[in-house]
C-alpha cells in the first residue's frame, strides 16, 4: 500500500498544493491513501491567494494540526512519503530542530525517523544563514529540499503551467509517475 501525506502550511504558494492535490487525485492507481494537514494560515492564505475555499471541496482526508492519533504520527501508520508544500521556513526551522510541537512537525519526525521520504517545498526567500543551515540538517538527516523554484524551459504560458513546473518536480521526487516536459525529449 501506497501512503502519502501532504502538509500545507501558512507560507505564500497556495497553487503548489493546489495543482499537487488535483494532480495527485488524478493518479488514484498510484497510491491508496492520501491525508492532508493544512494550518489555519494555510486556509488563509489560500483565501487571500486563489480567492476561493476550494480546499473545502477536495476528496481527501483532513487531519487537524493538533491530531496526534493520525496514523501519520507513528511510523506503525506506514506512511512512505509527507509532501510538505508550501514549507514555511518556520515549519523547516522546528524540523531541523527536532521540535514535534504539532502533527506537522511530528509526522516530518516520523518520516525522518523511519528513513521514509520527507520533500519540503520551500517558498519563502530571501534565505538567511539560520535558513541555510536547517536545510542542511533536514538534508543530513534524509529530508528533500525543494525550493519552489519554477523553471522556464518549458515555456509555461499561465501562472498554473509555472507552477506546474515545481509540482512536476515533486511529483518526480515522491516517486508519481507523471507525463511532464522532459529536457532533451
Amino acid at each position: 500500500m501506497r501512503k502519502i501525506f501532504v502538509a500545507i502550511t501558512g507560507a505564500s504558494g497556495s497553487i503548489y498544493p493546489k495543482i499537487l492535490l488535483n494532480k495527485l487525485l488524478t493518479k488514484k492507481d498510484q497510491w491508496d491513501e492520501l491525508s492532508v494537514v493544512m494550518t489555519e494560515n494555510a486556509k488563509t492564505v489560500w483565501k487571500t491567494e486563489l480567492e476561493n475555499e476550494d480546499f473545502n471541496a477536495l476528496p481527501v482526508r483532513y487531519y487537524s494540526q493538533q491530531d496526534f492519533n493520525a496514523p501519520f504520527a507513528s511510523g506503525s501508520g506506514l506512511y512512505e512519503t509527507m509532501i510538505i508544500i508550501p514549507c514555511s521556513l518556520g515549519t523547516l526551522g522546528r524540523i531541523a530542530g527536532g521540535i514535534s510541537n504539532d502533527l506537522i512537525t511530528r509526522a516530518a519526525d516520523v518520516i525522518l525517523k523511519e528513513k521514509r521520504k520527507l520533500i519540503c517545498v520551500v517558498r519563502d526567500t530571501p534565505y538567511n544563514l539560520i535558513h541555510i543551515r536547517n536545510m542542511e540538517t533536514v538534508t543530513l538527516a534524509g529530508g528533500i529540499i525543494c525550493p519552489a523554484t519554477p523553471s522556464f524551459y518549458s515555456k509555461p504560458r499561465t501562472i498554473e503551467d509555472l507552477a506546474a513546473t515545481v509540482v512536476d518536480r515533486v511529483l518526480d521526487l515522491a516517486s508519481i509517475t507523471n507525463n511532464t516536459f522532459r529536457w532533451g525529449k
